[in-house]
C-alpha cells in the first residue's frame, strides 16, 4: 500500500486518523450527548519514527494539512494535503496526496476525491461517491474508470466511524471494532479496523499548539488503531495508527507505523472555529 493512504484513513476522520467540531468556549461533552466534531484546520509537521525499525527509508520529513467543517444537520466537509519527502540509498522521494471528501450528517451518502503523485509523475485520481443500501453499499467510481462496486456487508464513513470511536471512549470501553470505507487506494478497498483504547490521558499536551484554554477541559484518550484490509491474506494489519482523541474528534501525538517505517506527527497549529446551531 502507498504511506498516504494509511494517513489520509486516519486523518479523514479523518485520522485522519486522525479530526474534529469545536465550540469556543470548549466545555466537556455530556456522555449521554450526540457526539460533536470540530469544524477547525490543523497542521502536522513529519518526521521520521527513530525509535521504531526502519528498512530502506533513512530520513523522512513532511507536512499534513487538514480544513474540517461541518455538522450532523449540514455534513461534513474534509480538504485535506500531505507531503512527504522520504529518504533512502537511492535518493529522495516526494509524496503528495490531496484529498476532498464530504459525508451526509446522517453518514448514508460519502463523496469523495484523491490525487496523488509520486517523484514528480503525473497524478492518480480517484474520485467517487459510496451510498449506503438495504444490505451494504454501492460505489460509484469516476476515476480510475467509470464503474460501480457492491458491497453487502455493512460498513462505516469516516466521520461517522470517529463518532463511534469517541462515544466507545466516553462509555468507558476499551475496544471498537468497525468495518471501514473511506475511499482509499482504488476506491474499492475497505478496512476492518480495531481500536485499542487506553484510560483517559491527564496533564498538559506534548505539543504547545493544543496547550489552549478552549481545550484544557475536553477529554483525550490513547487510541492504537489497526487497519486491516478486508480480502488479504496477511494477518498483520496494512498499517496502525497511535494518536491522543480528543472528545471533539480532534487528534495529536500522531505516529503512523506502515511495518517498514514509522512517522511521527507534531501539531504545529491548530485553528479552532465557531460551533454551529445543529442541534443533532
Amino acid at each position: 500500500m502507498k504511506a498516504n493512504d494509511g494517513m489520509k484513513a486516519w486523518l479523514i476522520c479523518g485520522s485522519a486518523g486522525l479530526v474534529l467540531a469545536l465550540a469556543a468556549p470548549v466545555v466537556a461533552q455530556d456522555k449521554a450527548a450526540p457526539v460533536v466534531l470540530a469544524s477547525h484546520r490543523i497542521v502536522y509537521d513529519l518526521s521520521l519514527d527513530q525509535g521504531a525499525p526502519s528498512r530502506d527509508i533513512s530520513s523522512a520529513r513532511g507536512r499534513i494539512v487538514i480544513d474540517f467543517s461541518g455538522d450532523a444537520c449540514d455534513g461534513y466537509a474534509l480538504s485535506f494535503r500531505q507531503v512527504t519527502e522520504l529518504g533512502s540509498e537511492i535518493g529522495p522521494r516526494v509524496i503528495d496526496a490531496r484529498t476532498t471528501s464530504f459525508e451526509d450528517g446522517t453518514a448514508k451518502t460519502y463523496r469523495f476525491k484523491t490525487e496523488s503523485s509520486t517523484a514528480g509523475a503525473p497524478a492518480e485520481t480517484v474520485d467517487g461517491t459510496a451510498k449506503k443500501a438495504a444490505e451494504g453499499y454501492e460505489v460509484t467510481l469516476r476515476a480510475p474508470e467509470a464503474e460501480t462496486h457492491r458491497e453487502t456487508v455493512p460498513t462505516m464513513f469516516p466521520s461517522e466511524q470517529m463518532k463511534a470511536l469517541i462515544a466507545a471512549a466516553r462509555a468507558g470501553k476499551t475496544t471498537l471494532n468497525a468495518r471501514l470505507y473511506d475511499g482509499a487506494n482504488t476506491g474499492k478497498d475497505v478496512y476492518e479496523t480495531l481500536s485499542v483504547i487506553g484510560r483517559p490521558v491527564t496533564g498538559e499536551p506534548a505539543e504547545p499548539a493544543l496547550r489552549r484554554p478552549e481545550l484544557k477541559d475536553v477529554k483525550r484518550w490513547p487510541v492504537t488503531m489497526s487497519y486491516f484490509k478486508v480480502g488479504s491474506e496477511e494477518s498483520t494489519p496494512a498499517y496502525t495508527v497511535s494518536f491522543d482523541l480528543y472528545e471533539n474528534g480532534i487528534g495529536g501525538s500522531v505516529k503512523l507505523d506502515y511495518g517498514s517505517f514509522a512517522l511521527r506527527g507534531t501539531v504545529t497549529n491548530l485553528d479552532l472555529r465557531p460551533a454551529s446551531d445543529c442541534a443533532k
